[in-house]
């Protein structure tokens, strides 16, 4: 049995306990077979046998996936599928090159029946992320589509900008006594929806979960200036939120609070923001370093342009953006 083939048989199983062990592992076999990532470790002169804790391991800059085919023995496999960020015109997008497109479909559906502890068919999804289906090749979209698929639920998933197909969808959907409704959204087209029809009956009694993103259609907000605005018309449940991005196969989630829990797979490390290397397991505040075992064609050590706050349990929020990077779509709301 290959490597490759083992690591992902033994995925479902990592716990915090044996996540170290499983990372550093992976960290090896990518330093070897992921031509990028091995290049970029001998220009950094930091071998891998030099490496023998997670603060140790040398992170990829996230620009990479816009310069550069980030595969891991990529001689062995064309890809199946791409996934490119969100962003203007005049942006590079990243591209995610994948394998196997199911890998990310059910490494996505586990983590989310994980967080909220019931199975995709006691769920009705219904999503508003039209500047994601106007771009095209969005792995959100991917995701949302596959949940909705798997909940076998009658109502269509995605409403580009028609807010009252999307109403009468959902006054539909919380018929069903047997199912929890969730509505997914991109910032931007949440506000829009709240501004149309305000506290409509249809919009109480949701799980709403935004995915961040105003995508310079509105002005930047601070996630507790956004939620409590959402809360005016979704009612006083706490805005759900989800922390994802194009380079990841693995996601977070908040469940109200602000605060992300990331599952098995998925560990984030804070770096000094003006130096690097500097990673701490302890560390309360930072730049996201994230680990992502499901990325194991890609390459699991990414270093992002994301800020954070982190917890004593391990929880983490995200703060905004580092100056002068991208804007990007997955949730970067100031706390």
């Amino acid at each position: 049995m290959s490597f490759r083939d083992e690591f992902l048989l033994s995925l479902p199983s990592i716990t915090a306990a044996t996540f170290e062990a499983a990372a550093l592992r992976l960290f090896r076999y990518q330093a070897r077979h992921c031509p990028p990532y091995q290049q970029w470790l001998q220009y950094l002169g930091r071998p891998p046998e030099g490496v023998q804790q997670l603060t140790d391991i040398p992170f990829l800059p996230i620009e990479f996936f816009k310069t550069h085919e980030v595969r891991t023995e990529p001689a062995h496999w064309e890809p199946q599928e791409v996934f490119l960020s969100s962003g203007t015109t005049l942006q590079q997008r990243s591209r995610h090159l994948v394998r196997d497109p199911q890998l990310y479909r059910r490494n996505a559906a586990r983590i989310f029946e994980q967080a909220y502890g019931s199975p995709l068919s006691s769920w009705t999804f219904l999503a508003l992320l039209p500047s994601y289906l106007e771009q095209g090749q969005s792995s959100l979209v991917t995701m949302v589509d596959y949940f909705a698929q798997e909940s076998g639920q009658t109502q269509p998933a995605f409403f580009l900008h028609d807010h009252a197909a999307l109403l009468q969808a959902l006054a539909e959907a919380k018929q069903d006594p047997t199912r929890r409704v969730m509505l997914i959204g991109v910032s931007y087209a949440l506000l829009d929806l709240v501004a149309e029809y305000g506290a409509a009956p249809e919009l109480q009694g949701l799980t709403v979960l935004e995915t961040g993103g105003m995508k310079g259609r509105r002005r930047e907000m601070i996630r507790e200036e956004l939620h409590a605005e959402l809360q005016q018309a979704f009612g006083p449940a706490g805005i759900h939120s989800e922390y994802g991005m194009t380079e990841l196969l693995s996601q977070a989630y908040s469940l109200g609070d602000g605060r992300f829990h990331c599952p098995a797979p998925l560990r984030v490390l804070l770096r000094d923001p003006a130096d690097p290397f500097s990673v701490s397991t302890t560390r309360p505040d930072g730049a996201i370093n994230v680990i992502d075992l499901a990325n194991i064609d890609s390459c699991a050590f990414i270093e992002t342009k994301d800020l954070a706050r982190q917890h004593p349990d391990g929880s983490f929020e995200v703060l905004g953006r580092m100056d002068n990077s991208d804007v990007r779509g997955c949730n970067q709301m100031a706390g």
